[in-house]
């Protein structure tokens, strides 16, 4: 029997998912010398008739530092007029790409002009361990049950 996909994706970061008016929503800071990749998965619910979402991916050399852009990491602008309610993105970083004595990531997700079901959910590839036997490279402790 083969390892469970849980055993080598480890959730890292989120933006919870909830009913979000305008403003920025970060997920939490992922620490890139742990894992080998990271993939952002944008989730959107119904959005207002006037409303925009944007996600990018920013880097820092320190976790509380101040972040930047990550050149190539941003989803096309979702809108409602573009019949974006219900549907998801995807944004990949491996820890190749991020600038020189950068170490650390977020996502940003910003919502405008009008209310957005929204979230985010970050899934890692550790690099030294399956996600489910370390603690150091794991789930969040958010991460409430792992059912096989």
């Amino acid at each position: 029997m083969g390892k469970l996909l849980s055993e080598y994706l480890a959730v890292v970061a989120t933006v919870d998912p909830d009913a979000y008016a305008t403003g920025t929503q970060l997920t939490d800071a992922i620490d890139m010398e742990d894992h080998e990749q990271v993939m952002f998965i944008v989730q959107l619910g119904t959005m207002a008739s006037s409303a925009t979402i944007d996600f990018y991916v920013m880097e820092c050399a320190t976790s509380g530092g101040t972040y930047t852009r990550l050149s190539g990491k941003s989803i096309t602008q979702l809108t409602e007029a573009g019949t974006d309610s219900d549907k998801q993105a995807i944004v990949n970083v491996k820890a190749s790409e991020l600038g020189t004595g950068m170490r650390y990531l977020k996502g940003s997700l910003r919502i405008g002009t009008d209310a957005v079901d929204s979230g985010v959910i970050a899934l890692a590839t550790s690099r030294f361990s399956h996600a489910v036997t370390s603690t150091s490279f794991g789930d969040l402790a958010s991460v409430d049950e792992i059912v096989a």
